[in-house]
């Protein structure tokens, strides 16, 4: 049974284990890395986790065919996110393409790869600069309204692009950085919370430095848990609307990140976490390309 606290209803009637799982870390190739893989993901359903993040930008398409092959036909209430938006020139790097055509390709190709006849939440990976936010939006709107997709949403994206995409379509969730150490999106995790948008923070721990700051090590150390299953709590403490995916290519790693929805703070323990960084700014550097 699990309570209120640990679920959110995406979109308003999707109902997903608040605690999720990102899959950009697990391996496609050489066979015995997919085969840890799959006994990953396979192993992330069997904890209980209900919402699994992948993309077309994770191998183009192949981290999909890696969860097709560990879970399809998949259990009724798993929710497998993916996400749109990139392209791979030949012979190039992979860029931001939000044209219209290359988004509903993208859509169709994934329907395909996860075997599904409607992607229940579709992201669009990054807002490409050079194409009018309403034209990816829209599409995406057209999609939803011709049964392909069930509900939209967004990544890396301010207060202002969601502003403007909620006035197109419903936007279900969005996916952001965001951890104890690193609070840039404060003013959109501030909007997903007046809306009731899921937000599905990535990279939640910190990039790996949460274990290097002094006073979180000491709090997990008082509430006998790692400072990676500490900064978890803290989202999942922090607000309502957090649903954190962190990734992992590891089963002890995998079953610490679970095991973090069991750890519960006091409120003078929040603060001193809350404290640790300013609401705003950014204490981890920006990624040159997209990397959730």
């Amino acid at each position: 049974m699990t309570s209120a606290r640990s679920t959110f209803r995406i979109g308003g009637d999707l109902e997903v284990g608040r605690l999720g799982f990102g899959a950009m870390r697990l391996a496609t190739e050489p066979a015995p890395a997919r085969a840890a893989s799959v006994a990953v993901a396979r192993r992330a359903v069997e904890l209980g986790v209900t919402l699994i993040d992948t993309a077309y930008l994770y191998g183009g398409g192949a981290n999909e065919e890696l969860l097709v092959e560990a879970l399809h036909p998949y259990p009724a209430d798993l929710l497998v996110t993916t996400k749109v938006g990139v392209s791979l020139p030949p012979g190039g790097e992979w860029r931001l393409d939000g044209r219209p055509d290359v988004l509903r390709a993208q859509v169709e190709n994934a329907l395909r790869r996860l075997r599904v006849e409607r992607i229940e939440l579709l992201q669009l990976h990054r807002v490409d600069p050079d194409v009018p936010l309403a034209d990816q939006v829209g599409v995406l709107r057209e999609l939803r309204d011709e049964g392909l997709i069930a509900r939209v949403g967004l990544s890396e994206v301010d207060a202002a692009q969601l502003d403007e995409a909620r006035t197109i379509v419903d936007i279900a969730s969005v996916q952001n950085r965001y951890s104890v150490l690193d609070r840039e999106h404060e003013p959109v995790l501030a909007a997903c919370e007046a809306a009731g948008i899921a937000f599905l923070p990535w990279r939640p721990v910190a990039w790996g430095a949460a274990g290097d700051t002094p006073e979180l090590a000491a709090v997990a150390r008082e509430v006998d848990a790692t400072p990676t299953q500490l900064a978890l709590a803290w989202l999942l403490a922090r607000s309502p609307v957090l649903c954190p995916i962190p990734g992992t290519a590891s089963l002890p790693h995998l079953e610490e990140n679970v095991a973090a929805q069991h750890v519960e703070l006091s409120g003078t323990q929040r603060e001193r976490l809350d404290a640790l960084a300013p609401q705003h700014g950014s204490t981890v550097a920006r990624s040159a390309k997209p990397s959730s």
